[in-house]
This record gives C-alpha cells, structure tokens and sequence, in this order.
C-alpha cells in the first residue's frame, strides 16, 4: 500500500511564515485565527444539463444561456470531481453501486469572480438547467488556544522542556493519552499486540499544510497525494501536529505517534477544494483503510462567517458536495474520521434542520441520526485527567466548552494538553528540540482536530491487527458502532452535562475484547499462591511465563489448573478467603474459569471434598 500512495512531496512545504490572525493569543484565545484558504461557489445542475456543452474551460461554450453566462463574466464551470466518464465509472465499482451517494456528477465549481461568488451564485441558480448554488466559506483547523496560555507563554516554555540543537529530549512520557484507560486509549497496549502499531494500514490527513520533513515523521510517510500544500506556518504547524499524534517515529526521544507503522499521506484541500480532496484520498486507499479530515467550517449560527473564537463552526458534511464526497468515501468501505468542531454547538438543535436556500431539495441535515448518514465518525473532544501538564480542564472525559456534541458525535478524545510535533499556532513550539521547524514540538495542541486525530490513529491500531491476523478489515458502520458500544464512558462537568455527547474514549484493549470474544475454558485447582502471603522458599517463580507485565507489583491468586498456573488478579476479599479456606480445611473443589491467556474470570468453592 505504501507503493501505491507514492513517495512524491516527501519534503515538506518549508515557506516563509506570515502573520495569521489579527493579532497574538490572548488567555482566552483573543485575536487566533488561520489564514483563510478558499471560498468555494459550488453549481449543482439539474441531470438533464449537458454541462460538458457549457463549460468555456474547455473550447467553444455553445449556445446555451449557462455557457453564454460564463463567457460574459470570464468565468469557467468545472466539474468538481472529474470528468463526468471518470466519475461513472468509480460510482459503477462501488458494492451495490454505490446506494446512499448522491450523484457526483451534478456537482461543479465555478473558477473565477472570488470578490463575488454570493452575487454570482445567486445569478447562476436561476439559468436553465441549474438547480441551484452556494458558497462555502474556508475550511479552518478544528483547533485553537482556548485558554490553554493562561501563563501568558507563547513559546519556549521552561528550561526543562527544551534543549540544544540535536539533542532532542523524550517527549513520551507528556503524551498520557498514549496510556491505559480510563485516562488514555491504551496504545501503549496495543504496541504489545500484532499489527497493533498499524502495520498495513494506511491514513490520509486532508487539510492544507505539512512540515514533512519534520524529525518524528519518518519512513512510513508516504508524501501528497493530492492539491498543493499553502505556503503558512500556522496551517503546517497544525498538519503536523496531526500527523505527530499518529505515526511519532519510535526513536527514544521527540514524541510517540499510536499507530508509528501505519503508512501516512496528506492531501491538501489548496486548490481543488475539500469535497475532491476527500474523494482523492479515499480513492488512493483500500477497504479499511482511514482518511481524517480535522477540519471545520463556519455554520449558520454567524452567517457563516468566521470569528477567532470558533463559535458556530461545524462539521464540513453539513455542505452537500462535502456530504457526497464523505458518503462515496465510506461506500468504497473507506473509514472517514472527522471533527465535529470547535463551535461549542449542539448540533441537535433545530437551527440545523432548516434547509440554507442554496442547497439542494435532496439535501437533509446530516446532523440528524434519522436522515440518511454519511458514515463518517464525528469526534469531539474531551478533558484530559486533571493535572496533565499541571493544568485543570475539568473531570476527565467531560466535555470541554469549546466541543460541539449531539447525537451524531460518536466518539471523543483528548481536547487539551497534546503532546505532539510541530509547533504552537504560527510560532515554535514550547517543547522545541532546537532551532529548527523539523524539531519543534508542543504539549499545548488542542480542539477536535487532535481529538479526532487519537481516534483515526485507534482505528488503524484495530484494523492493523485484524489484517495481522489475517482477517478483513471493519467496514466504516460497524466500527461506529463498537466505539458507540465501549470504552470509558463521558462525565460531568458544571454546566457541561453527560448529556450532551460526545461520546466515550476509546479503549483498545476494551475494543479488541468486544470483537474478538475470549474463550473460557473450565477446570479443578490443584493448588493456589497467594502474592500477598510470604514466598514458600527458594527456587523458580511458579509463574515465570507471567513476567513483568501488567499485573506486576499487583494484588493477585495464582491457581493450577489443567497443568498450568492461571492468575486471578485484584481478587475480592471474600473470594480470597474462601480460597484460602477451601485449600486449608482440605476442601477442594475449587473450579475455575480461564481464558486462553491464563486470565481467571470466574472461581467457584463448592465446600466439598
């Protein structure tokens, strides 16, 4: 899979950085802002329109009053996913051909006229064979500060957290996400697992900018496969940072990415837009495989427009090109991960059931579970254990402030204190290895976007380990679903109710133990040892198979069953003393229930000898 991603673009866009936002990042997060990459005029034509007639882009424009249109403003009409035969043919290979995607075909953009693409539009919805257009606003990154600078630091943080040029410290034990659940995902778990570091799985991260040249991205990235990356740090220090939290080299310092063997590639929404960015990358990927898109809009809550506080932005599949392109991608058994945004919106609320006057009759809100879905898995984001970096975002897995929810939202990961690469907005990251962008890094990424990032790289570890294994991967809807039915469950926070979903946190080891049920196998205890009771004397640990892994220094029963010790660990108390009591009266019928990695799940002490 690797090959067939390519290897172009494997040095990352390095321009000159240029001011974003109109000014530096107050406490609250006052005055953060990206650089807008492009509004979109979006045409969608009726079936019936022969737009290959129309288009002035290529040759003669004919006579119909659409190609007149055109010719007089100097505009050009293409389609927005390719030519129409191309477009036909990948919808034909799709299973069942392709029931739910809406028809590509009837999508265009209009090249041309940026300074009035609202007077345009309104002008080319009502020519012959239009149905109707509208424009999108930029795509934006589904992060921010959002008071994480409550110090007033903007850059190179402590002495502690930065160091010499080539001498980059290990960064590792700042990413707590990596960790156990509750608190983290349980990557590090699943590193002990086969193909639980992603190997065979491929992730396209579609936004804008790169630094792929920076030092934890190694081997395994794969470079662009689509659009041009933008020439602006802040966009490549967040694209980075993305690709940070999911394929970190494993090189004893700088960060951890969850899934370090998956192969990485980046498609950049520049010049051809986010609906065919999306639908570029699902078709360099195979079934299974993940494409992320950290990316968020302004909604209708402020007239679309965009404000540095974020409030009102939402999921791109509310845009009907954005939907389509989303739905061919989960079709084609393509995994879509996606921000649920920054907007701190409900998206269940009914301001989102109202049709905008530009989008199409089909057009239904995506937000809604009873209306046709996209697939996509929509992740907000969620506290970090209190503490983490000593600061205090509230109860661990609530939902933080800034996080859309809604029935819709499927899952949640960390919103704040992310340990990842690249730097912190526009400027170095406070976690900097050295002097240059290749060894920045920052404790401080947050939003969606790296919440959405822990889950694309959750899925990978899971399919990496289903491909191990020899199985198929999961298709995009049952993967909902087992995020949907484990992991460690949403809290309260004041003001901020479980009820408003975000979803749980992932759990791996959870995940892969809901999918691949354990078998049980039953049997007599011809003896036992207790951890806690002095060792009976010299010789070999009994148990040395158990090592020093996750129950070490833990309380734990070790019973011989069938030729084998089996653990028992944490027992409860009145659990421990009937097995002490059986085995001390000389009552043994002690039964017990194992799984295949000698895990005791269940005793039972009849009494009787």
């Amino acid at each position: 899979m690797e090959d067939s991603l390519g290897a172009a673009g494997a040095a990352g866009a390095t321009g000159a950085a240029r001011a974003v936002g109109a000014q530096d990042p107050g406490p609250e997060g006052a005055g953060f802002a990206y650089h807008p990459v492009e509004r979109e005029l979006i045409v969608v034509a009726r079936p019936e329109l022969a737009v290959a007639d129309a288009r002035a882009s290529e040759g003669a424009p004919g006579s119909s009053a659409l190609a007149m249109f055109l010719m007089d403003q100097q505009l050009a009409l293409e389609p927005l996913f390719g030519s129409e035969a191309r477009v036909r043919e990948a919808l034909a290979l799709l299973p069942r051909h392709g029931a739910g995607v809406p028809d590509l075909t009837l999508f265009h953009r209009v090249r041309g006229g940026e300074d009035r693409l609202e007077e345009l539009a309104s002008r080319v919805a009502g020519l012959p064979g239009i149905e109707t257009a509208y424009v999108k606003p930029s795509a934006l990154p589904a992060t921010g500060p959002f008071g994480t600078r409550v110090d007033g630091r903007t850059d190179e943080g402590d002495e502690g957290s930065r160091a010499k040029e080539g001498a980059i410290p290990d960064f590792s034990a700042r990413q707590g996400h990596l960790g156990p659940a509750p608190h983290g995902v349980d990557a590090a778990w699943a590193w002990l697992q086969a193909g639980g570091s992603g190997e065979g799985v491929s992730i396209v991260d579609v936004e804008a900018a790169w630094q792929l040249g920076h030092r934890d991205l190694g081997p395994k990235l794969a470079g662009i496969v689509a659009g041009t990356p933008v020439e602006d740090l802040a966009w490549r220090n967040h694209g980075t940072g993305v690709l940070g939290v999911l394929g970190g080299s494993r090189t004893g310092s700088g960060t951890l990415g969850i899934v370090p063997e998956a192969v990485l590639a980046v498609a950049s929404i520049q010049g051809i837009g986010t609906a065919r960015a999306i639908t570029c990358a699902a078709d360099r990927l195979t079934p299974g495989d993940i494409v992320l898109v950290p990316l968020h809009r302004p909604g209708p809550r402020l007239g679309y427009a965009a404000d540095d506080d974020q409030r009102g932005h939402i999921p791109l599949e509310w845009w009907p090109d954005d939907f389509a392109a989303v739905r061919y991608a989960t079709a084609r058994g393509v995994v879509v991960v996606e921000a649920a945004g920054n907007g701190a919106e409900s998206l269940d609320d009914a301001l989102y059931e109202a049709r905008p006057d530009g989008f199409p009759q089909w057009w239904r809100n995506p937000f809604d579970p009873a209306a046709p879905s996209s697939g996509a898995i929509l992740v907000g984001a969620g506290a970090p254990p209190p503490g983490t970096h000593g600061r205090d975002h509230g109860p661990d897995r609530s939902r933080l402030g800034f996080s859309n929810f809604g029935r819709r939202v499927d899952a949640q990961g960390w919103g704040h204190e992310v340990t990842t690469a690249g730097g912190f907005w526009n400027r170095p990251g406070e976690l900097r290895g050295g002097q240059s962008e290749e060894t920045w890094y920052t404790d401080a990424f947050c939003g969606t976007s790296p919440a959405a990032a822990q889950i694309a790289g959750v899925l990978a570890s899971l399919q990496g380990m289903l491909r191990t294994a020899g199985l198929a991967p999961l298709a995009p809807e049952p993967l909902r679903e087992l995020l949907r039915r484990t992991g460690s469950s949403q809290r309260e926070a004041p003001g901020r109710p479980s009820s408003q979903r975000i979803g749980t946190r992932p759990d791996l080891r959870a995940v892969v133990a809901d999918l691949v049920p354990r078998r049980i196998t039953e049997g007599p205890a011809e003896r036992f040892r207790d951890d806690l009771l002095p060792d009976p004397g010299p010789g070999p640990d009994p148990c040395p198979d158990l090592g020093p892994g996750p129950h070490a220094g833990a309380t734990r029963l070790r019973l011989y069953v069938n030729g084998a010790w089996r653990t028992l660990p944490d027992p409860e108390p009145h659990v421990r003393l009937a097995i002490h009591t059986a085995f001390a009266t000389g009552h043994h019928a002690v039964r017990v229930r194992y799984t295949d990695e000698g895990e005791v799940v269940g005793v039972t002490v009849t009494g009787e000898g």
